[in-house]
């Protein structure tokens, strides 16, 4: 029999490669996404197969909820639900941002991850929360172990969706506790890839972007603050291997633990595109992390997992996706 999955979020960067890779693995899947940052287009390829069911609706709205077991309809059928829906943009310049979108933000991460929790209850369903290295704000320990309580600010212009996202790993924690729902947390780190959306206001697709037409690659703050980038297949496997193989409970950090600065990878990129655009240094960000790089200890030892894509050869097929 099909194992029969539920994405929220599918039709988003991670959600759709992620949609892809279960139906590879012969699961019947059904995507939720109310397309707020998600793409019909990532999963336009996939409409056609008669294991694909996609929904367009609002997983915070109860009603969504009725619609998903409608369309399983054996709801007792529903081996794992898998909740990415959330806005990410980290630019408050963005429309796509969770700068711009700050109670949708919120009421994704929490209200909704109560409900899926709920209905993963009721169905005897395994769980999978995708949270973020945004919930370790700026460290203070580096690299950062999946132990380490992070240090953030729980009013600042990024707590809607780094303080969410902690509550949804506290809900998803304590329906584990206390109900033994079997319950899993990822931590995702910087990812870039094909399907990356060019408006969120992430540093990679902006830099693309921005690239190809030799326009000025802005720069909040030195450039010299630090991030890991993962490349979208490698999180993929590190992701099947938790649903798979990761302990119930249990939080695991998933990303790479190549560091890399802001400047250089706009140089890298620059370099990559050969293109004539400068670098535009402006005013940084307020609680903008100045470093940020996985502890992936954890995953090596109990998942058998580790990135295998280097920078570079992973920036050269995002760029070639970037020019079609």
């Amino acid at each position: 029999m099909r194992k029969r999955i539920i994405i929220t979020g599918g039709a988003g960067f991670i959600g759709s490669h992620l949609c892809e890779k279960f139906l590879k693995d012969r699961c019947s899947v059904v995507c939720v996404d109310n397309l707020i940052t998600g793409q019909k287009k990532n999963i336009n390829h996939l409409l056609k197969n008669q294991n694909f069911h996609f929904l367009q609706a609002d997983i915070t709205q109860k009603k969504t909820i009725k619609k998903i077991l409608a369309i399983s309809r054996q709801p007792s059928a529903i081996n794992y639900i898998l909740h990415f829906a959330s806005p990410a943009g980290p630019n408050p310049h963005s429309p796509l941002s969770y700068y711009q979108m700050p109670i949708k933000t919120y009421l994704v991460n929490s209200l909704a991850t109560h409900r899926l929790l709920r209905l993963a209850q009721k169905i005897k369903a395994g769980f999978l929360f995708a949270s973020t290295s945004e919930i370790y704000g700026s460290p203070l320990e580096h690299p950062q172990k999946e132990t380490y309580f992070g240090n953030t600010n729980p009013v600042g212009p990024r707590a809607c969706y780094d303080e969410s996202k902690r509550f949804g790993e506290m809900a998803a924690m304590t329906f584990a506790k206390k109900y033994q729902l079997p319950a899993k947390i990822i931590r995702i780190f910087n990812t870039y890839g094909p399907r990356m959306n060019p408006q969120d206001g992430r540093a990679i697709p902006t830099f693309i972007t921005r690239a190809l037409t030799n326009q000025p690659i802005t720069i909040f703050g030195s450039g010299r603050q630090t991030r890991s980038f993962c490349y979208i297949s490698d999180l993929v496997e590190g992701i099947m291997k938790v649903v798979e193989k990761g302990q119930n409970g249990q939080v695991y950090n998933l990303g790479s633990p190549e560091e890399v600065t802001i400047n250089k990878t706009a140089e890298l990129i620059i370099k990559l595109t050969n293109s004539r655009s400068k670098l535009k240094h402006q005013t940084g960000l307020q609680d903008d992390p100045q470093k940020r790089c996985p502890d992936i200890s954890k995953a090596k030892k109990e998942l058998g997992w580790q990135p295998v894509i280097n920078f570079e050869k992973g920036l050269k097929k995002t760029i070639s996706w970037f020019k079609l």
